[in-house]
């Protein structure tokens, strides 16, 4: 496009996908190199991590609550028996949904009894685990956990968890509230020594003194000795064989996209009835492979990545488009509706997992819509012949292919 005003700023021509005038970032500095200089404090360690920031692409445009966190900067809780770190809204502003915790227990490490005001969703990301529950009708619960597998405990139901050999267990927890705190928790040790001991005594049917030794403080976290066999403590809990399911192994699910660019597997209400609150998809890219260009029409995105690195571009109304990176061990929020891709920038597999506080996962294919839509119409808004829309996917496809 050439402009005539002789009254318009002295920059370049707008590059392709950005409408404003001027062109916003580097690009419109062409012959003007001092527009770049930074003489201010740096730190090089950040902005090593943050390359999409320092040089963000031609297509961004303006700004938007910065949706990039991670564990790796949140202080972190230890105790003999294991630690735990968490993000919430008080920490990330824009994760108002999901509020996250990273915990590790050691081989015997014991999460004391306790439950929630909020729904917990967890995956096992390394290690193995013992957790024990109690349904709404009363039913126990006993199960083991391995990498890759999830738990989902409703609202209010009791709780435990404990590290198995020979590695323990670390895992990633989402609850469905954005401001519930690790600390925000109704523990065992807790109720029992802010309750009269006349009352605990008559309650349990027993003499006094039996609790005359009873923590004071809580035990949080705190070691003991590995879990035995698992059928051995299911008989002593008296589980039951319909018991509802609290766990699913998605690792170990059919994916619902694979291709040479990676795979999607899926887990909500549908295939994992328990989980009424939270769905979930495992994602995993090969290096130069994309999630595709999509949305998510039914709740935010809350993102963990366990493996690789990659960038990804939030498109908002405005127009926002802003672009960040990540790595393993960040948390990334999309807001619900808004267009989003993830590609691997990195050498190695890239693996995350997407969480959204809903029952079902829904998702909008922005390749699918515009194949359901009559071409010529497309092509009225895009400039594009109706011989080369043709050759757009036709399908969903998750993640594009490599080719």
């Amino acid at each position: 496009m050439t402009v005539n005003d002789e009254s318009a700023p002295n920059h370049e021509a707008p590059v392709f996908g950005n409408p404003d005038q001027p062109a916003e970032g580097e690009v419109n500095t062409i012959g003007d190199p001092t527009s770049l200089v930074m003489t201010g404090p740096q730190n090089p360690a950040l902005e090593k991590l943050f390359p999409n920031q320092m040089d963000a692409p031609p297509t961004d445009i303006s700004t938007q609550p910065f949706f990039w966190s991670s564990f790796n900067i949140s202080p972190r809780r230890v105790q003999r028996g294991g630690w735990a770190r968490e993000l919430t809204q008080q920490d990330f502003a824009i994760s108002d949904e999901i509020a996250g915790v990273n915990m590790y227990l050691e081989a015997g490490g014991i999460r004391e009894l306790h439950w929630h005001q909020t729904a917990e969703w967890a995956v096992m990301t390394r290690g193995s685990c013992r957790i024990t529950t109690l349904s709404r009708d009363g039913l126990p619960s006993v199960d083991d956990v391995h990498e890759g597998d999830l738990w989902y405990f409703p609202p209010g139901l009791p709780h435990s968890l404990q590290g198995l050999g020979p590695d323990g267990a670390e895992f990633v927890l989402a609850f469905d509230d954005g401001a519930q705190s690790e600390s925000n928790t109704l523990l065992l040790t807790d109720w029992f020594a802010h309750t009269p001991p006349e009352v605990l005594a008559k309650n349990f049917g027993v003499a006094q003194e039996v609790f005359k030794d009873i923590p004071l403080h809580n035990l949080w976290i705190f070691p003991g000795d590995v879990p035995g066999d698992l059928e051995t403590d299911r008989a002593a809990a008296g589980v039951q064989p319909d018991t509802g399911a609290v766990i699913f192994r998605l690792s170990q699910s059919e994916p619902v996209h694979q291709n040479s660019g990676g795979k999607i597997q899926i887990a909500d209400g549908g295939n994992f009835p328990m989980s009424q609150t939270v769905a979930a998809a495992l994602v995993a890219l090969e290096p130069g492979a994309m999630r595709e260009l999509h949305w998510h029409p039914n709740a935010d995105e809350w993102q963990y990545w366990l493996k690789g690195s990659g960038r990804m571009t939030v498109f908002n109304t405005g127009p926002h488009a802003n672009t960040t990176d990540f790595n393993a061990g960040d948390v990334g929020v999309v807001g619900r509706n808004f267009g989003h891709y993830i590609e691997n920038t990195g050498t190695e597999l890239a693996i995350f997992i997407e969480t959204f506080r809903a029952p079902r996962y829904e998702e909008v294919s922005l390749a699918n819509w515009l194949a359901h839509v009559p071409p010529e119409l497309v092509s009225a808004h895009l400039n594009i012949p109706r011989e080369v829309l043709a050759t757009f996917p036709r399908t969903t496809q998750g993640i594009t292919p490599l080719r």
